[in-house]
């Protein structure tokens, strides 16, 4: 295993708390088993009020922990229970030791398919993080000419003491409310993907993006790497060219592919169109599942924030039929209100508890059609019966799927078989 000493003396002479026990603490423990074998660790899953326990039913609260390695769902302040003097995380271990081969990705919006484009990019790359690959799967394909881009999210990122050398920061838009005490917890674990750098170090940020910007602005004399902003409205004539092969429909993924393209010029890899054409969006992202009834229909799962769904009505220029709402987080959905008052759309279908509260704050408002419906297999034949022939419907929630899903694949795989039903 390439630089194994190194990680092994993280781990070795501690006594760790694995909390949480789901694809990263599983990793977590694979790791642990593989470097340290004799090490004392225990593996905890929260109870109730913070409070942890063992597999074997053993509370842990009044037991010294030198490390705990936390699962990325797992706020901090649920930890105040446990007796520890480090919290830490796979993702933290894994940049401490591989973070000057790593490129890393975050951003409300945006990360996976951004992510994804770089690995495209730059040939004999290894994708990972939050896209599902655990870092510390890749460990045994690690060389040192190794180049590694990563997925990163905010939960990964709120404790990391480095940060890739190659740091790309999207955009900024209230999410994960739930998991922060506010918005400004929020943001700050997104900036450490810049806080954590060291010299000689790259950091790309979006000046498209006012939320972004300002922060920036307010610490970017703690940034230590290299400053890269970037917009799609300023940008070279041979970038222009290039950036008209993009196979993603939108501005906001044509900003992705922007920043995506300059990664990789700064490794030394100039992009052709070919390269770019080449590239294959990924499902759930205004994935075109297909025309039905002579209906074209849109997968949008992963859209969870209003910007989201703003972005794909957008890009898509017609939206006769839009899906929206699903879990509420309690974010602030006056954008996405203000722009359908401002683009009237012919259908609108309300989900769950958010999708109660965007129709409350959207009255009065003259669409010839609209539905409360919380059941797709009753959604999806509506969207039928109330599209004209060559329409649109577009699943774009503006909000997560927990409240009937276990995520947004699931969700946007559901709304493809209903379709197929019809």
């Amino acid at each position: 295993m390439f630089r194994e000493e190194q990680l092994r003396a993280l781990l070795e002479g501690r006594r760790i708390l694995i909390a949480g026990y789901g694809r990263e603490g599983k990793s977590a423990e694979r790791l642990i088993q593989r470097l340290v074998p004799q090490a004392d660790y225990t593996v905890a899953m929260q109870v109730e009020n913070g409070k942890w326990k063992t597999e074997s039913g053993e509370w842990c609260a009044d037991w010294p922990f030198d490390m705990v390695i936390k699962s990325p769902g797992i706020p901090n302040y649920q930890l105040s229970t446990v007796n520890y003097q480090l919290i830490t995380s796979l993702t933290d271990l894994f940049l401490q030791v591989y973070g000057d081969m790593t490129i890393g990705v975050t951003g409300t919006k945006g990360k996976s398919t951004t992510a994804s484009l770089i690995h495209h990019l730059l040939p004999g790359s290894i994708l990972a993080g939050n896209i599902g690959i655990p870092l510390f799967d890749i460990l045994d394909e690690l060389k040192e000419d190794s180049l590694v881009v990563a997925e990163l999210s905010c939960h990964q990122l709120e404790n990391i003491h480095r940060c890739p050398h190659v740091a790309v920061l999207l955009n900024l838009f209230q999410e994960h409310l739930d998991h922060y005490e506010n918005y400004m917890g929020y943001k700050m674990a997104k900036m450490q993907i810049g806080l954590k750098q060291r010299v000689g170090d790259h950091f790309f940020y979006c000046t498209d993006n006012k939320e972004l910007c300002e922060m920036v602005k307010s610490y970017e004399l703690r940034v230590k790497g290299e400053l890269h902003p970037y917009s799609i409205n300023d940008i070279s004539c041979g970038e222009r060219e290039v950036l008209k092969a993009c196979p993603l429909e939108g501005e906001h993924n044509r900003s992705n592919a922007l920043v995506a393209c300059r990664v990789a010029t700064l490794m030394g890899i100039q992009v052709s169109k070919g390269q770019l054409s080449s590239f294959q969006g990924l499902r759930h992202r205004m994935e075109k599942v297909g025309e039905v009834r002579g209906i074209i229909w849109y997968d949008d799962s992963i859209s969870t924030i209003p910007a989201a769904a703003i972005a794909a009505v957008k890009a898509l220029g017609r939206v006769d039929t839009l899906i929206l709402g699903g879990f509420d987080r309690g974010i602030d959905y006056s954008p996405l209100v203000d722009f359908l008052k401002e683009h009237p759309i012919k259908n609108l279908v309300f989900v769950g508890q958010a999708g109660r509260r965007i129709f409350s704050a959207t009255q009065p408002l003259s669409h010839s059609a609209t539905l409360i419906e919380d059941d797709y297999t009753k959604i999806v034949p509506w969207c039928a019966e109330h599209t004209p022939q060559g329409g649109v419907v577009l699943l774009s929630p503006a909000a997560a799927s927990y409240d009937a899903f276990k995520n947004f694949e699931h969700r946007g795989d559901f709304f493809a078989e209903q379709i197929s039903k019809l």
